[in-house]
Parts: C-alpha cells; sequence; structure tokens
C-alpha cells in the first residue's frame, strides 16, 4: 500500500512540484490550497503525513497544526512543515506547537524526501500503529480511556469482534483474510467521520478485534449502523457459489467438514452513564461481557449489546483479549 501525503500550500506550482516529485518516489497525494482544506483532507483521507505550509489563507499553517494536535483522529501524524528563511521563528514555534521537522523555501527535493521519510519512521517508533490498518494500537486505546476516566469525561467503548473469521481466513487465505480486517477498518472509519465528534478514536486491538470509543449519546447508532453496513459489506468477501449459498464449509481438526455463516460483528459496549469506572481494565471487562453477550445471542447477522446494568449489578468477566 502506498504511503499517503496530504500537501497544503497556496502556491500552484509549489503544489504542482510536490505533487510531481512525491509521485515518482511511489508516494499517494492529495493537495490542499489553504488551512481549512487541509483540515477537511486531514480527516476524511486518512494522510500518513502531512506536508504542511506555514503562511496559508483562512487558517495558516501554525493554527492547522494546533488543531491537527487537538483532534484525536489527526493528533498522530507526522508534521512536516514548510517555511520561508525568513520564517525560521514560525518554524521553532511549530516544532514546538508539535511538528516533526521543517523545511525552509526554496527546498532542495532530496532534503524533503530524506525529512520526509525521516519523519515516517520517527512516527512509526513512536506511535503504536497496527501495521495492517494503520489503525492506533493497544498502547494508543488505553492511552485514550486513561485519559477520558482522569478527565472524568463521558464516553463509550464499542468491542467490535469479527465473528467467524478463523473459517474464513482457512479457507480463502491470509490475503482475503487481510482485506476483509482493512476493510473493517475502514467502515469503521467511516462511521467515526460522521459523528459530530472530533474526539471520537478508532483502534485496532489486533487480529479480529477492533474499538470505538465516543460519547455515550451517540454509541447505540453507532453501532446499529456498523452491524447494517457490515451486513451489506460481508457478501463481497466470499465468491459467488459460497455468497449464494450464504455459508462456507471448512474441516475441523478432525477433518470433519462444518457449515459456517458468512462474516459477521458481535459489538459489546460499555458506557459511562450511570456507572463509574477507576480503571481502564474495568472498561475494557465490561465492554468484553457484552461482546460474549452478543455473541451468544445466536442467530445470522450482526449484533450488539449495551450495558445497562446498575453499576452494583454482576461480576466482571476475565478480559479475552491480552490489553496490556
Amino acid at each position: 500500500m502506498s504511503t499517503r501525503v496530504l500537501i497544503a500550500d497556496d502556491d500552484e506550482d509549489i503544489r504542482a512540484f510536490l505533487e510531481v516529485t512525491l509521485n515518482l518516489e511511489g508516494f499517494e497525494v492529495s493537495a490542499a490550497r489553504d488551512g481549512v482544506e487541509t483540515l477537511e483532507l486531514a480527516t476524511s483521507q486518512s494522510p500518513d503525513v502531512v506536508v504542511l505550509d506555514v503562511m496559508m489563507p483562512r487558517l495558516d499553517g501554525l493554527e492547522v497544526l494546533r488543531r491537527l494536535r487537538s483532534d484525536t483522529r489527526t493528533s498522530h501524524l507526522p508534521v512536516l512543515l514548510l517555511t520561508a528563511r525568513a520564517q525560521r521563528t514560525d518554524a521553532i514555534t511549530g516544532l514546538d506547537a508539535g511538528a516533526d521537522d521543517y523545511v525552509t523555501k526554496p527546498f532542495d527535493a532530496e532534503e524533503l524526501l530524506a525529512r520526509l521519510r525521516s519523519a515516517l519512521r520517527r512516527a512509526e517508533t513512536q506511535r503504536t500503529r497496527n501495521p495492517l490498518t494503520g489503525l492506533p494500537g493497544n498502547e494508543s486505546i488505553l492511552s485514550d480511556l486513561t485519559q477520558r476516566l482522569e478527565r472524568d469525561e463521558p464516553f463509550a467503548l464499542l468491542y467490535v469482534d469479527l465473528d467467524q473469521f478463523k473459517p474464513f481466513n482457512d479457507h480463502y487465505g491470509f490475503l482475503r483474510g487481510d482485506e476483509a480486517l482493512r476493510s473493517l477498518g475502514t467502515l469503521l472509519q467511516e462511521a467515526r467521520n460522521e459523528l459530530d465528534d472530533p474526539t471520537a478514536f478508532v483502534g485496532h486491538v489486533g487480529g479480529d478485534d477492533f474499538v470505538m470509543i465516543c460519547h455515550p449519546d451517540d454509541a447505540e447508532a453507532a453501532a446499529s449502523a456498523i452491524c447494517e453496513r457490515f451486513d451489506t459489506l460481508a457478501p463481497s468477501f466470499y465468491d459467488p457459489a459460497d455468497r449464494e449459498a450464504g455459508a462456507i464449509e471448512v474441516a475441523d481438526r478432525r477433518g470433519v467438514p462444518q457449515s459456517f455463516e458468512l462474516l459477521s460483528l458481535s459489538i459489546g459496549i460499555a458506557t459511562t452513564d450511570g456507572r463509574v469506572f477507576e480503571h481502564h481494565g474495568e472498561v475494557v471487562t465490561t465492554a468484553t461481557e457484552m461482546k460474549r453477550y452478543a455473541k451468544s445471542r445466536g442467530g445470522s447477522g450482526s449484533t450488539y449489546a449495551f450495558d445497562r446494568r446498575s453499576p452494583n449489578g454482576g461480576v466482571g468477566l476475565e478480559i479475552e483479549v491480552d490489553l496490556p
């Protein structure tokens, strides 16, 4: 998969030069002409890195940088600033605000490429991202939960599990399995982006387990929409004959053929509404319980379970997925 670069500059000649230079190096490029458009593309296209001019109309680059860093959807992105030589103090301000590096205009293409690749390498080292989906991993998920708990901020955790994935992966092979996981990650990101909530978060625990964190008021509608969309999408992962049959046959460990329905989701929802959590592990435990309950209901298609118990009801179950 090509590395996605968002370039933001109001100078048409510089945008054209950067597009050609980066395309020739194998990057996938999108371009913005001002600060507002930069923020829109950064949230809608999920680039891997942003090359950001300091002087731009509507919103300048430094304000764009601050907003990128304050939005959980974009806070992880490496940002490379472009500045004129006379704006060196702006570059220093930008570094203090969270930029990863800067290049002064006029710039040498080889230097820019070297700094861009260096910023990408540092970003991969410094943050946990799932290598398959590019989504934040366990460390980022737990950090987000911890910060919300410390701020006493209302939130809901949606624990999303892909059912029947192992037989699907065994039947079609890991390449088809990886594509199904990437598609689910994209679906979750699209659902998150449709929420009127810049703090909403999507992460990939690993394997076929994902999470979404959002405001409690949005949780049930989001879960319902995710289930409906995935059930529409799931048949496209299968060969025509299997799609028509609505199932695949996969041999168990004893070599006996077993029938497995099409991929579906089980979603468990834990929320701070009516319940006080002291630690992120309690939130994960509750969402895991609800996910197991959703899975136990049986039937075809995706489903979700919402924790509506009183604060004193029930004993927590062991966490199914190892989150450090």
